[in-house]
């Protein structure tokens, strides 16, 4: 809502008497419904109780399970269940959105793997698409890592692998 005047379904607006007026029931079975939690309004700051179209289409939902011959007890479940259940669509929704944004990543990925299998393909197997640094005669070094220093000293020597050795 970008304006205070705009209202939702959910907007607090309604006296008591006009929703029991516009939902067809008594003023003290609403107060009854909101006591046990059946449908419960929204309260302003002098703490007397404010119904949303959103309740009032409630109310007429309670009435109509009422009519029908279902208690209080089992037409709370039913609501529950109800509120339940869109719960449940609502994410399912999430998820399947969600799931298709990764297949549409998925398919973009894959296309972007098969580009590069083709060029692996027609430079050769003997070239790699990666630049890679050979010092001479020795093992690749990555780009990114320092040379190692130079030093004046000898390197020791070192016994042949199985040689005994003198300390024995």
């Amino acid at each position: 809502m970008s304006s205070p005047y705009e209202m939702s379904d959910d907007s607090p607006v309604y006296v008591i008497s006009v929703a029991a007026q516009l939902s067809g029931l008594h003023p003290q079975t609403l107060r009854t419904y909101d006591r046990i939690g059946l449908v419960s309004p929204g309260r302003s700051a002098g703490r007397s109780r404010r119904y949303s179209l959103r309740d009032v289409l409630l109310l007429r939902e309670v009435q109509r399970l009422s009519q029908e011959g279902v208690n209080l007890l089992g037409i709370k479940r039913i609501l529950e269940l109800e509120s339940e259940l869109e719960r449940f669509r609502d994410v399912l929704a999430e998820m399947n959105a969600e799931m298709a944004q990764l297949r549409t990543e998925l398919e973009s990925t894959r296309s972007v793997a098969a580009r590069l299998a083709g060029l692996l393909r027609s430079r050769g197997a003997s070239t790699s698409l990666v630049p890679v640094r050979r010092h001479a005669g020795g093992p690749a070094q990555r780009p990114d890592a320092a040379p190692e220093p130079a030093t004046d000293e000898p390197e020791p020597d070192l016994p042949a692998a199985g040689a005994s050795s003198p300390l024995t």
